[in-house]
């Protein structure tokens, strides 16, 4: 297994171990001791799995308070998935990093508390895998603008599907000026 760190701190890119032969492949998509090893030791206590067609965009989405650390993947399909700093006062607040996850490349990103994440979807549609350290709370449920041109996102898709939670959702700035962020 291999992890990469990406330029914000704690997003973590996961490369498993895939062992393949003329029959298909097998890769351990989770291991608690071993993902431990590398730095990664989330308590999961949620899993997840959503269906979008190509062009859906979910997302920037959050909780605060009882934030959740997420461990996504791609098990049909392709995405451009995005992590973004959230934590007012930290000093890559507003920052974002954007990866490539899909069926066949099996990647992982591991997004911790305290950043929002969302997802495009590129292929002709995604089953979208998360494991989450926290459940899901209604009432801390949270949503930033997936184009804040303050965070200036390279979607790579121009007019994206959208909920109308997604596209009518505040900027980062408003957020932070109604105490609707976590604190670094």
């Amino acid at each position: 297994m291999n992890v990469v760190k990406t330029g914000l701190p704690g997003v973590l890119m996961v490369e498993p171990d895939v062992f393949g032969d003329e029959r298909g492949f097998f890769m351990e998509s989770y291991n608690r001791r071993r993902y431990a090893e590398h730095g990664l030791e989330a308590d999961f206590v949620q899993d997840n799995l959503s269906y979008s067609a190509r062009g859906v965009l979910r997302g920037l989405h959050f909780q605060n308070p009882n934030p959740q650390g997420k461990l996504v993947s791609v098990l049909q399909g392709e995405v451009f998935d995005v992590a973004v700093d959230i934590r007012v006062g930290s000093p890559t607040f507003g920052e974002w990093v954007g990866v490539t996850l899909s069926a066949e490349n099996r990647r992982q990103l591991y997004i911790p508390e305290g950043f929002a994440h969302g997802f495009v979807v590129t292929g002709e549609a995604a089953l979208f895998h998360y494991k989450c350290t926290d459940f899901y709370d209604p009432e801390a449920d949270g949503s930033a603008l997936w184009n804040d041109p303050e965070i200036g996102i390279e979607w790579p898709v121009e007019e994206p599907v959208l909920s109308g939670k997604d596209r009518n959702a505040p900027t980062l700035r408003e957020l932070a000026a109604a105490g609707r962020l976590p604190e670094y």
